[in-house]
């Protein structure tokens, strides 16, 4: 009985802390709306000039990403993969594309506006309840799989 209680304190995450999941999904929301909505909202009405190919899978991808993060508000514990999710593809592009091309003096002005929106994921490891991820999605058993 008394290791259940202290597993449900490990577990617990505490009202500040979801207040800061809730003011990052917000910042998502909010920054993408500014910039990509926009985008997308525009090309709506502007169909007969279509879009590089991976200038559209960008903007629609970021603009799902950030219609998600609305659920993030009401649900911040739930919504953690996603935050997972851009914490490590901005975390693997920033070292593996922008950092040799920095490091080598290659970097052009697109490279650099991209490193320097992607630096947004240097907040997320101090807002991520890194105990309540390992808890939950390392610890914690699969779903069965029959």
């Amino acid at each position: 009985m008394n290791s259940n209680i202290e597993a449900s304190k490990i577990n617990e995450v505490s009202l500040l802390r979801l207040y800061l999941l809730r003011a990052l999904y917000l910042l998502i929301i909010v920054g993408l709306a500014l910039v990509k909505w926009t985008i997308v909202i525009q090309h709506l009405f502007h169909l007969d000039k279509p879009w590089e190919l991976m200038d559209g899978v960008v903007a629609c991808m970021l603009t799902s990403f950030s219609v998600l993060s609305i659920l993030g508000l009401r649900y911040p514990l739930q919504m953690l993969p996603l935050l997972l999710w851009e914490l490590l593809w901005k975390t693997i592009w920033l070292f593996i594309v922008a950092l040799p091309l920095w490091s080598s003096g290659q970097m052009d002005d697109a490279t650099s506006m991209v490193a320097y929106e992607c630096l947004i994921v240097v907040i997320f490891p101090f807002i991520i309840p890194w105990r309540y991820v390992f808890a939950h999605y390392l610890k914690n058993r699969g779903e069965r799989w029959r």
